[in-house]
């Protein structure tokens, strides 16, 4: 697999990744080198990733907990600390080793130290993957608020290992899953028809739908880096999905949903609000709510759950003067923003997706 180009660093693959990464590390002089883990890597990643290393840089490892909840300032202060303790300066380098709230996390941390520190992300999750791996986008939440707090800035390098993904459980390449098939709904039906027999694929075609949906994300950004129109497509499913998220993730008598699985959801929300307002075929949104629910457990929401997901999605960084704008789609491959959705029309998807 060919190496990817994308903003201001470069996506490798497979056997590209180490020697990429060494010759990196050679050629800029870096004062130190450090790790950033949660609990999860530091146990299953980071003694495979260390004997990759080639160099005599000092390197520290910084460990923060697992999951979404630890995805703030907070976590982002005690992170600096450390930096700071152990002595980084500008010439530092960070590798964040994880999923997305680890590259996330990670690069928003080692964009605001020193003003700005050199950094590499190493998605070790599918959903990273195909998703944190490109576009720049960093940052953390503001209590359950999805990626309020952020800025826009490019690791180095990126490295995709998919070999990695042995160490996720189920649940995981499940969420990681649900951002490929946003990939084939906004931009390629061809894409989109190599995940019905998602459940025959060996590792190989994996490799290959994860190296396509990096390329699906990386022509989009390319072309809107800052989000003023085009890239405001791969949101789709998310208006609803992170409020969803955010809902669950606040609510003590729910069960936390990880990022996929709420996006999901809010796909299938999207799709029947698409049906209604901009004419998308009916009978695919029942063919993709099917193929769904070959992957998704069903989520169970309360009349009482309503209200409080809609407020949250007055949150949502698409909006605008006041506006919930929607990304819908008129048919796979085309895509409609900016759409104004009325609330009863909502409550009418959550039923569709409930019968």
């Amino acid at each position: 697999m060919e190496s990817i180009t994308a903003n201001n660093g470069v996506i490798h693959f497979q056997k590209a990744c180490y020697p990429a990464l060494n010759k990196h590390i050679a050629t800029h002089n870096f004062s130190k080198i450090f790790i950033l883990v949660d609990s999860n890597t530091h146990e299953h990643c980071l003694s495979v990733f260390l004997p990759q290393l080639e160099t005599n840089v000092t390197i520290e490892v910084i460990e923060i907990e697992a999951g979404e909840i630890h995805k703030t300032i907070d976590t982002c202060v005690g992170v600096w600390n450390t930096l700071s303790e152990l002595d980084g300066d500008r010439k530092s380098l960070m590798i964040n080793l994880g999923g997305g709230v680890i590259t996330d996390l990670g690069g928003f941390v080692a964009s605001t130290f020193k003003r700005g520190i050199a950094y590499v992300n190493i998605p070790t999750t599918l959903l990273s993957m195909v998703d944190a791996s490109v576009g720049g986008k960093t940052g953390v939440d503001l209590g359950t608020l999805k990626n309020q707090i952020g800025v826009i800035s490019t690791a180095d390098i990126v490295l995709i290992d998919t070999h990695y993904l042995n160490t996720l459980p189920k649940n995981q390449m499940r969420s990681g899953l649900a951002e490929m098939l946003k990939h084939g709904l906004i931009s390629s039906e061809t894409y989109w028809n190599k995940f019905n027999n998602f459940s025959d694929l060996n590792l190989e075609d994996l490799d290959a739908l994860v190296y396509e949906s990096v390329l699906i994300k990386k022509a989009v950004v390319d072309e809107d880096p800052f989000e003023n129109g085009l890239r405001k497509t791969l949101n789709f499913g998310h208006t609803l999905g992170h409020a969803i998220e955010s809902y669950f993730l606040s609510n003590p008598n729910k069960i936390d949903l990880l990022h996929g699985e709420a996006i999901a959801v809010g796909m299938v929300l999207a799709l029947y609000i698409s049906q209604e307002l901009v004419g998308f075929p009916a009978d695919k949104v029942a063919e993709i709510k099917l193929l769904f629910s070959k992957y998704y457990e069903k989520v169970m929401f309360d009349t009482a759950d309503y209200a409080p997901i809609i407020d949250l999605m007055k949150y949502d960084k698409k909006n605008s003067h006041g506006n919930i704008n929607f990304v819908l789609l008129e048919d796979i491959g085309k895509a409609k923003l900016d759409c104004a959705v009325e609330e009863i029309l909502i409550l009418d998807a959550f039923k569709y997706y409930l019968a």
